[in-house]
């Protein structure tokens, strides 16, 4: 096997691991879990730091989502709790080319607080359940403050697991290491 036939079959290699790993979260969210303490925060920036093509990056995530939202059902503001799920893609994006702990940490904690934020507003505004005025806004947030630390909690426990794992299997399996020239994973 030539270089390029060697550095085809490593780019595979890792790209099959990534993607098993995506599906396997994913497959994770569907058991009972405790609300929110889910690994959909985690597959969002491990899908968007590891995924390099850019479509890839945001479009088998999102299949992903949908996939277990298919067992789980969905309801009115699913819109909005995909274009979150969508903006924890992006900040795992800023992981692609340093991926160290302390990143990974405070990008599962930026992807919640940015979860907690947009889908308690989206809950605010669409009615029904608080007073639109600044206190309502605000007994929503109140109200959400036990999911968010769900949230955050799931966050970081599937990221570490996610990019812990995959870190681990690159230092035992070099040939999932990313080749010089630019891959597909």
């Amino acid at each position: 096997m030539n270089s390029e036939e060697t550095r085809g079959a490593s780019t595979a290699l890792r790209l099959a691991v990534i993607l098993g790993m995506i599906a396997l979260a994913a497959a994770l969210r569907v058991l009972p879990h405790p609300w929110n303490l889910a690994p959909v925060g985690a597959l969002a920036l491990f899908g968007g730091a590891m995924l390099r093509d850019r479509r890839a990056a945001f479009l088998l995530p999102l299949a992903a989502l949908f996939a277990g939202d298919l067992f789980l059902g969905f309801h009115k503001l699913m819109p909005v709790v995909y274009a979150s799920f969508l903006a924890s893609v992006a900040i795992g994006g800023w992981l692609r080319e340093r991926r160290t702990a302390a990143r990974v940490a405070g990008a599962a904690f930026l992807g919640a607080l940015q979860f907690f934020v947009v889908t308690n507003f989206a809950v605010w505004a669409a009615g029904g359940l608080y007073p639109r005025s600044g206190a309502g806004l605000a007994a929503c947030y109140i109200a959400g403050i036990p999911f968010f630390w769900n949230t955050l909690a799931g966050d970081l426990l599937y990221s570490a697991l996610l990019f812990g794992g995959f870190a681990l299997a690159e230092r035992l399996l070099p040939a999932l290491r990313p080749s010089p020239v630019r891959s597909a994973a």
